[in-house]
C-alpha cells in the first residue's frame, strides 16, 4: 500500500508509539486522524507542523474502551474524511495486579480497551476498506503477551490475545485484500515506562535486553509502516524488543 493520499485512523495517537506512527504516516503523505481521550495542544501543534511538508493531521476525541465511542469514532471519521484505509489500534495502558489482587472491574476494563475496542473498530471500518479494495489493520500487542510476567495478569492476557486475534481477522479478511498484522514492542522509552526505577532500567540494559538499550517509539513506528506498505504480509506478529524474548540466558 502506498500511504500517499490514504486515510489512517490511529487510536492513542497523541503520544508514544501512536504519535510516532502518525508522524511517519504524515511524512508519507497520508491523511492522519489521531484519537485520544484528551486533546493535547502540544501534540497537535507538532502534527500540524509536520503536515506542512506532506500529509495532513486531525484530532477526534474518543474513549475507545467504550464500544459506543468506538462506533462513533469510526462513523465520524468516515463522515468527515470519506474513507479509512488504515486502522492502527495503539490506545492502551498498563494494568497492574496479580490474579488474586486485581479487581473484576479492572480486569474487564483491560479487555474493553485492548481487545473489545479493536473488535468494534474493525467491524466499523472494514466495510469502507472493502469498498476501496484494500486495507491495513495493525494491532499493538506486547512482549508481555508472549511470556509470563508477574503482577500483570490482565495486561499479559489481553496482549496475548491480540496475535491470535490478528491471525483470525487476517484469515477472515484476506479475500477482501484487507491485511491484518500485529506488532509486539518490548521496553520502549515512552510515558508508559516513566514509573520505571533507575534500578529496573539498569537491570534491563545489563541483563534483560541483549542489545543493551531501550527501544524508541520510532523503532516501533517503522515496523508499523512496513506492515502497512508490504502488500504480501498478513496475519503476522512482529516483535520489536532488542532480542529480549528470544534469549535463554
Amino acid at each position: 500500500m502506498n500511504l500517499a493520499g490514504k486515510t489512517a485512523l490511529i487510536t492513542g495517537g497523541t503520544s508514544g508509539i501512536g504519535l510516532a506512527t502518525a508522524l511517519a504516516m504524515i511524512q508519507r503523505g497520508a491523511q492522519v486522524i489521531v484519537s485520544g481521550r484528551t486533546e493535547r495542544s502540544d501534540t497537535l501543534a507538532l502534527l500540524h507542523r509536520e503536515a506542512r511538508n506532506g500529509g495532513s493531521a486531525h484530532f477526534l476525541k474518543a474513549d475507545v474502551s467504550n464500544k459506543e465511542e468506538c462506533k462513533r469514532l469510526a462513523s465520524d471519521t468516515l463522515v468527515k474524511y470519506k474513507a479509512i484505509d488504515v486502522l492502527v489500534h495503539s490506545a492502551g495502558g498498563g494494568v497492574p495486579g496479580s490474579l488474586m489482587d486485581i479487581s473484576e472491574p479492572i480486569w474487564e476494563q483491560a479487555f474493553d480497551m485492548h481487545v473489545h475496542a479493536i473488535f468494534h473498530l474493525a467491524r466499523a471500518v472494514v466495510p469502507s476498506m472493502k469498498q476501496r479494495g484494500e486495507g491495513a489493520i495493525i494491532l499493538i500487542s506486547s512482549v508481555a503477551g508472549l511470556r509470563g510476567v508477574p503482577g500483570i495478569v490482565a495486561y499479559g492476557t489481553v496482549k496475548g490475545a491480540l496475535p491470535q486475534m490478528t491471525r483470525m481477522m487476517a484469515r477472515d479478511l484476506a479475500d477482501a485484500n484487507i491485511r491484518v498484522n500485529c506488532i509486539s514492542p518490548g521496553i520502549i522509552r515512552t510515558p508508559f515506562h516513566d514509573r520505571m526505577t533507575a534500578e529496573q532500567k539498569e537491570n534491563n540494559l545489563k541483563n534483560r535486553i541483549p542489545l543493551h538499550r531501550e527501544g524508541t517509539p520510532e523503532d516501533v513506528a517503522s515496523a508499523i509502516i512496513m506492515a502497512c506498505e508490504n502488500d504480501f504480509m498478513t496475519g503476522e506478529n512482529i516483535v520489536i524488543d532488542g532480542g529480549m524474548t528470544m534469549r535463554i540466558v
